[in-house]
């Protein structure tokens, strides 16, 4: 079976300082990752972030290791200015979620979080 992609969000974050735009599209996905599991799928600036349940389970045992509840993907989020950032979480419970947090330069940070189709 393929997979099918639905659009479960999409939106932007407008910056005043220069008029442009961050945008988030957010898919759930029926087939993702090494096992095709349905899963949460989220592009910005052109960089997708997959969360399925093998690498889940992973940050998972990570966060679980220091002792947190809300665990930073450092290499999937966009940090480097502390004005304006796309910070992408896995955030504990059940259900378990995927968090996206973007900030412009003229913008508050805007949080939005999403339940992941699966336990681990």
């Amino acid at each position: 079976m393929a997979n099918v992609k639905t659009v479960l969000d999409q939106w932007s974050v407008k910056d005043l300082e220069d008029n442009s735009s961050i945008n988030v599209l957010v898919e759930g996905c029926t087939e993702l990752g090494n096992n095709a599991q349905p899963g949460v799928q989220i592009m910005c600036m052109g960089h997708f972030v997959t969360y399925e349940p093998n690498i889940v389970e992973q940050w998972a045992y990570k966060a679980g290791k220091q002792g947190i509840s809300e665990y930073l993907l450092e290499d999937k989020s966009w940090t480097y200015h502390e004005d304006q950032y796309v910070k992408y979480f896995l955030v504990l419970g059940s259900p378990l979620k995927a968090r996206i947090i973007v900030k412009t330069r003229s913008s508050k940070p805007n949080t939005r979080e999403y339940d992941l189709p699966f336990e681990v």
